[in-house]
């Protein structure tokens, strides 16, 4: 969740769309992605190549900040790590299921406690608004599954710090269900190749408990963005989907691209 200034933080579409961009009728292309139906859910352990998930369209990070290049406040060569990152969703009218998997380096997964600063870690985010006239949420994990999660409903205030939020509470973040591929703390940073993947289920009744009743999901546009990051790792860098424009700042939910239910 990196800082503005500092580190820190309808119809249903056709099949010809791709899953990951689309031009809009008399506008500039714009990140749209398909999320498919499923009769059922695969489990948070079901691994990445697993059949479960064969139904879902593979959507890529394919932009990272330009600040990646400089190291933090000095200007001099920096991080040119640009990690592969993919996501893949799914629902089944009850629930949201998502996948990352990101072929990595110089990971680090060193906060272990619910609504820790996870985005210093090597941490992958799923930001979402599912009603315009509501907030949106932050789902913000490490590579060994903690979270942290708000509800944010005015991102920024002029000198950078958050308007108004509130950090969803420990008792209904336990009805998410997760499923990390590295198990233990990173403490020491590891250099070498490391793939690793957090996948989850959020059951709507979550979203609602903040924005009232969703009702069907079939047909229906809710716009979000994907993230990845490591604010404190050696080679720190900020990936996204949609795109965020010059200044670096997850959130901002007025360039959140589509996400549309099949």
């Amino acid at each position: 969740m990196p800082e503005t200034v500092s580190s820190n933080g309808g119809a249903a579409p056709s099949s010809e769309l791709s899953p990951n961009r689309s031009r809009l009728a008399g506008g500039p292309d714009k990140a749209r992605y398909i999320v498919r139906c499923a009769d059922n859910l695969p489990n948070a352990s079901a691994a990445w190549d697993d059949l479960a998930w064969s139904r879902a369209e593979t959507l890529t990070l394919a932009r990272f900040h330009p600040r990646g290049t400089r190291s933090r406040g000095t200007g001099s060569p920096g991080s040119d790590h640009r990690p592969a990152t993919q996501v893949r969703l799914l629902h089944d009218g009850q629930a949201l299921g998502l996948i990352f998997r990101v072929e990595d380096r110089y990971v680090l997964a060193r906060n272990t406690e619910f609504q820790s600063p996870t985005h210093k870690d090597s941490c992958v985010e799923f930001f979402v608004r599912p009603r315009p006239d509501r907030g949106y949420f932050n789902f913000e994990f490490n590579a060994i599954g903690t979270l942290r999660l708000w509800y944010v409903e005015k991102p920024r205030k002029a000198d950078g710090s958050f308007e108004k939020y509130t950090e969803v509470p420990k008792d209904i973040a336990s009805t998410i269900e997760v499923c990390a591929s590295q198990a233990e703390p990173i403490r020491e940073e590891v250099p070498g190749p490391v793939v690793w993947t957090v996948s989850y289920r959020v059951p709507l009744a979550l979203f609602e408990g903040f924005i009232g009743p969703l009702g069907a999901l079939s047909g229906h546009t809710w716009h979000a963005n994907f993230y990845k990051c490591a604010d404190d790792s050696s080679h720190p860098h900020w990936g996204y989907w949609a795109d965020i424009g010059d200044r670096l700042d997850f959130h901002q939910p007025g360039r959140f691209g589509e996400i549309i239910f099949e």
